[in-house]
């Protein structure tokens, strides 16, 4: 089916406006349409969120990372959260960069948490421990995959 209506507490997009729907759901689109910006990877994992952060909130997304498994590049990194990434910085692999797009979506305390072939480029270690990852931190989790 290439169509229907994804109803949040009974409401579609349109009757709760496009910044009412971006407060409620947290996506992580398909690989190439989601993107590492230079920037810190504190940035990256908080874009979207009030900026600069505060202590909580750094904390939180260092928590989200290690619990994605992102632990072991944090503690290599010579800055850990405060490290340039991207273009002109640290390059990340594939899967670092799924895991820090999925600690992106779940950093957004959202009602639904939204997965569109986020686990394509991971390991089936690296699947088990994100899925647990996301099943304790998202609210509503939607898995989008294609066999």
């Amino acid at each position: 089916s290439s169509g229907g209506v994804l109803l949040l507490g009974g409401l579609d997009r349109r009757t709760l406006g496009a910044r009412g729907w971006r407060r409620r759901v947290a996506s992580v689109p398909q690989f190439h349409e989601n993107h590492v910006l230079s920037g810190s990877f504190a940035f990256n994992v908080l874009l979207g969120s009030e900026w600069p952060p505060t202590a909580e909130r750094l904390a939180l997304a260092e928590a989200v990372c290690r619990e994605l498994g992102l632990g072991a590049l944090l503690d290599r990194m010579p800055s850990g959260m405060a490290q340039q990434v991207g273009e002109s910085g640290w390059q990340l692999s594939h899967g670092e960069r799924s895991r820090l797009f999925m600690a992106r979506a779940l950093v957004q305390d959202a009602d639904l948490t939204v997965f569109d072939e986020s686990f394509g480029a991971l390991d089936p270690d690296n699947v088990e421990v994100c899925l647990g990852a996301c099943a304790r931190r998202a609210e509503t989790l939607l898995v989008v995959a294609h066999p």
